[in-house]
């Protein structure tokens, strides 16, 4: 099949270049300087488990993209999806798939009612990367984990096993998900809470790590999701708090989330979606977010 990637940042850049190196038709869609290098050298990744090596992969901006994909992961930050959606109706044929792997919640469903007529998932992604220069991803962690699936099961098509097997064959671990509602808000328990409380205090991993006040925070924010996930009908599998909790004690010390970076460039952030609208989703399922509500205050006090 042949594969689209729309972004080649930490995660798009490491979804192309796993499936490039296992030999799959996959095309990332780059802009700048960081693609002319990936044009000129190659997609260079530096990894925690696998060192350094490069990996050819065709690379092109939206503009001169001029194929039909069979699947279109979409892996662009929040407030650049929408600039994505007429690329999408432009190339998309009527049997292309498209999986959103955003860190906001509920991506799948609003891009689908933007496009009428083309399947669109929900979907997520769990890894560790960046950009570290144009032209280089720094993976400074083991998992590459692709988790997808329809919201409806009148939905579901025998290609969305395809992607499954050809995701696997790549060396990225694919979930197929039987409840994505639930899996996908599951992966948002861990991302929102992580950035809330990096912003609120200003913290890398490191301080999170330990016992006291920041701690006890995150725990407490990724509490208020398994609340609101119980008002939305959705109940997880696992005790999340743990879960995360455990997630984090793995991370290098000097990890920090992909809007902390963002907000510290100076750059546009995904604050609305992974701080704001948790704060809306309670007001609209009738639930009381208390440390939600008071760094969703804080944030706005500092302009943001």
């Amino acid at each position: 099949m042949k594969y689209l990637v729309i972004g080649a940042g930490g995660t798009g850049g490491c979804i192309g270049a796993f499936m490039a190196e296992a030999g799959k038709d996959v095309t990332l869609i780059a802009r700048g300087e960081h693609l002319k290098k990936i044009n000129e050298n190659g997609l260079r990744m530096e990894t925690a488990a696998r060192g350094s090596y490069t990996v050819k992969v065709k690379a092109c901006t939206m503009e001169d993209y001029a194929e039909t994909p069979d699947v279109i992961f979409v892996c662009v930050k929040g407030y650049s999806l929408a600039d994505t959606i007429p690329f999408i109706k432009r190339v998309a044929g009527e049997d292309t798939v498209v999986i959103p792997v955003l860190n906001i919640y509920g991506t799948g469903g609003r891009m689908q009612e933007e496009l009428p007529g083309i399947l669109v998932t929900d979907g997520c992604i769990y890894v560790a990367a960046q950009i570290k220069e144009p032209g280089c991803i720094w993976m400074n962690g083991t998992i590459l984990r692709v988790v997808y699936g329809v919201r409806d099961e009148s939905e579901y098509r025998p290609v969305l096993e395809d992607i499954e097997k050809d995701l696997k064959e790549s060396g990225i671990e694919p979930l197929l998900s039987d409840n994505i509602r639930r899996d996908a808000l599951q992966k948002f328990s861990y991302v929102s809470p992580a950035a809330a409380c990096g912003q609120y205090y200003d913290a890398n991993a490191d301080r999170m790590q330990v016992p006291g006040e920041v701690r006890d925070t995150f725990a407490g924010l990724i509490h208020e999701i398994d609340i609101l996930a119980e008002a939305m009908d959705i109940h997880f599998e696992v005790d999340i708090v743990k879960t995360n909790l455990d997630i984090l004690d793995k991370l290098s010390p000097d990890a920090s989330t992909s809007m902390q970076r963002d907000i510290r460039a100076g750059k546009a952030s995904e604050i609305d979606g992974l701080i704001f609208e948790v704060v809306r989703l309670g007001e609209k399922y009738g639930v009381e977010l208390p440390i939600y509500s008071r760094i969703a205050a804080e944030m706005r006090n500092r302009g943001m």
